[in-house]
């Protein structure tokens, strides 16, 4: 059984992936162990793929997949998983910020006994704000999900065989993978690296996407916006009932009394976007029942060098005795 299996995500990496493979390559031919490669490309629109079949022709070692088109960089991290037979798998990305030189020493821990391995990157060199909103970002996410995010620990790490069908099993289509690799367990062991560069080409995680990952993140693994939503009612609700009892008292004491125009406006806007932002949060978490409900693939595979791979993979389906019936 092969001993190592790398799993990497790609997508529209032509202008570095050559590098990336020669120097993972030689790190891991350099360990004398059983390894194998294994790209999943999340449907690039460069050449991307043409490099990768190149690869899986050249040496046998290396395997693919190619998406029908771009699933996500959580849809290529599971196809990714599922398609690797190592004992243990490390996930990296490749564009280099990931150092393949860091492969000896996770394997070396994982040695020790550890089912993860984390390697986590310090904030040298990014921008004053991009750190400001990371670490306000990880504390607001300490306090409100179910599991421990740690701020730079990201999908760099090692994972034991145990652990790969711990994260295979699950069957969600929303997939955090930060919060899913917390959720899972096992022993985990981490260790910090240096802030690297891109060594080509342009990020892919714009401010745009990394909102949205956020918002993945903070309501993928805790109920407790609605739970905040139930709150800021029942703060609204005795509100109003003490602003009631004033105006009762005050026209008892002083006379009739007729509110202001401007407080009157000002308390219509404020109650309605309360209300809106509450149907936001509750129509996010239906959303995301209605998008479990379709049993949609993770993805569909348009390419693989193995030929046995299948084009759709469905999640799994719970039956009624796992899930309970109403």
């Amino acid at each position: 059984m092969t001993e190592l299996s790398v799993v990497i995500p790609c997508y529209n990496e032509d202008e570095v992936i050559g590098r990336f493979h020669r120097a993972v390559l030689k790190e891991l031919e350099d360990l004398g162990i059983s390894f194998e490669i294994c790209y999943v490309d999340d449907g690039s629109r460069d050449a991307t793929r043409l490099h990768l079949r190149e690869f899986a022709r050249l040496d046998n070692r290396v395997r693919y997949l190619s998406f029908s088109r771009n699933f996500g960089k959580e849809a290529a991290i599971l196809a990714g998983l599922r398609t690797c037979s190592g004992d243990a798998a490390i996930l990296m990305d490749a564009d280099l910020q990931h150092p393949p030189s860091l492969i000896p020493k996770m394997l070396e821990l994982h040695r020790q006994g550890y089912d993860q391995v984390v390697a986590q990157r310090d904030r040298a060199g990014d921008g004053l704000l991009r750190t400001l909103v990371s670490k306000v970002y990880y504390r607001l996410m300490r306090r409100c999900i179910d599991v421990q995010l740690v701020d730079g620990q990201g999908d760099f790490r090692l994972l034991s065989r145990k652990a790969v069908q711990a994260v295979i099993s699950l069957p969600e289509s929303n997939r955090f993978s930060k919060g899913i690799f917390s959720w899972i367990g096992f022993d985990t062991v981490s260790f910090s690296y240096k802030n690297a560069e891109r060594a080509a080409g342009r990020s892919k995680w714009g401010g745009r996407r990394l909102l949205n990952y956020g918002i993945d993140g903070l309501l993928s693994f805790n109920s407790r916006p609605l739970r905040l939503v139930i709150h800021l009612g029942t703060l609204l609700f005795l509100t109003a009932l003490g602003y009631t009892g004033w105006i009762f008292v005050s026209t008892l004491m002083t006379g009739v009394r007729t509110p202001g125009y401007v407080t009157l406006i000002a308390v219509i806007t404020g109650l309605s976007g309360v209300q809106l932002t509450t149907l936001g949060v509750i129509g996010e978490y239906v959303g995301r029942i209605y998008g479990e409900s379709k049993h949609r693939p993770h993805y569909v595979v348009h390419e693989a060098s193995d030929l046995q791979a299948p084009a759709v993979v469905p999640p799994p389906v719970r039956s009624r005795s796992e899930v309970g019936t109403r």
